[in-house]
């Protein structure tokens, strides 16, 4: 596993967007009310935001970028960094990144850079772009996370039709020499890939007329080989197992006093998986906040997207020390521990659904 800190960077600002196409999942056709009941129990998804077709990752994202900037007073020219996280891009090539530098106006020196990675990718988001930071050649960059995670399932699997929401982020962060360092604790355990994966789409197996065909599994779980696959099993035996594991070695690695953290913010991935985590751990319910009844999981936006909608008065006002850990596909896990202080946290955004 890899530790290790940064310094001189600071977060200054946090916008989220979500589409404005809320769905109820009592709404649902596929449960019936007492397995909507089972899986409202365990999982806690009562609603989600769902993208449209056309709506992009990058379209919620740019709009998250436009309206922090606004509040920041910064100047897209100012950007010398954009680092875009999601395993939804526009295209398979070029780098969307490439395409919201123009978007936003930025300048033809910024860098921009895609990382293809989902439910760890906040915090492996935030260790690029501190590390190109921290040197203070570059001085102010912004950090775009999001998915559109319900475009990849089928409508008709079980297993994931009820758990994803859609949303995009953005995160600025700016080269600060009296910041406090933020410590870092990553791994990878690429041996559990098939855990959550598309069968085909990339380069491994191509796409053909057959990867449309759907093919019912039984339980409730029909799908095709272009549609994402979850296995719930072991997804869920992978997080109560590594996400306790990676926040024990951060506090050991950087002593960290786990009682004067403010938040600890997880990926919310699952309400039964998470209190697991929190359980393990010893942490108070007032130190893990859930937003997962509103949004679902949002895959690699769900981190600031709880920052948004929980903490934000906090953020805003005062100090605040944070442990962030993010779990999943990959198979991934980032955490770190990092120091804010009067962030600029914008109100959540809606972005009307005919906008596409």
């Amino acid at each position: 596993m890899a530790q290790f800190s940064i310094n001189n960077v600071s977060i200054k600002g946090v916008a989220c967007c979500v589409p404005d196409n809320r769905i109820d999942n009592t709404d649902n056709t596929m449960f019936t009310q007492e397995e909507f009941n089972r899986f409202y129990e365990s999982v806690g998804v009562r609603y989600r935001h769902v993208a449209p077709n056309g709506l992009t990752t990058s379209d919620m994202c740019v709009a998250a970028s436009e309206k922090l900037l606004s509040e920041l007073n910064w100047k897209a020219s100012e950007l010398d960094v954009i680092i875009f996280v999601t395993q939804t891009p526009d295209y398979r090539n070029p780098a969307t990144s490439c395409i919201i530098q123009d978007r936003l106006g930025a300048s033809n020196q910024c860098v921009s850079l895609d990382v293809s990675l989902g439910c760890s990718g906040f915090v492996y988001g935030l260790s690029v772009i501190g590390n190109f930071l921290s040197s203070g050649n570059l001085k102010k960059g912004l950090l775009l996370v999001g998915d559109t995670a319900t475009q990849t399932s089928s409508p008709l699997d079980k297993s994931r039709a009820l758990l994803f929401g859609d949303a995009g982020t953005a995160t600025a962060v700016e080269f600060n020499e009296s910041a406090t360092p933020w410590h870092f604790d990553l791994g990878t355990d690429g041996s559990g890939y098939k855990a959550i994966y598309t069968p085909h789409s990339g380069f491994r197996n191509r796409v053909t007329p057959e990867s449309f065909e759907m093919v019912d599994y039984g339980s409730g779980i029909v799908k095709a080989n272009v549609h994402s696959w979850l296995d719930g099993l072991e997804v869920f035996s992978f997080g109560i197992s590594r996400a306790p594991k990676t926040v024990k070695q951060l506090w050991q690695t950087f002593n960290i006093n786990k009682d004067q953290v403010d938040y600890y913010l997880f990926h919310q991935a699952n309400k039964q998986m998470n209190e697991k985590i929190r359980k393990k751990l010893e942490l108070s319910t007032e130190k893990v906040p859930y937003n997962i009844e509103d949004f679902g999981n949002c895959s690699s936006a769900s981190i600031p997207l709880l920052m948004v909608s929980e903490i934000s008065e906090d953020l805003k006002n005062k100090e605040v020390d944070l442990v962030m850990c993010g779990f999943g596909v990959g198979l991934s896990w980032g955490t770190c521990n990092i120091r804010l202080s009067q962030v600029v946290v914008c109100d959540l955004i809606h972005i009307p659904i005919n906008q596409n």
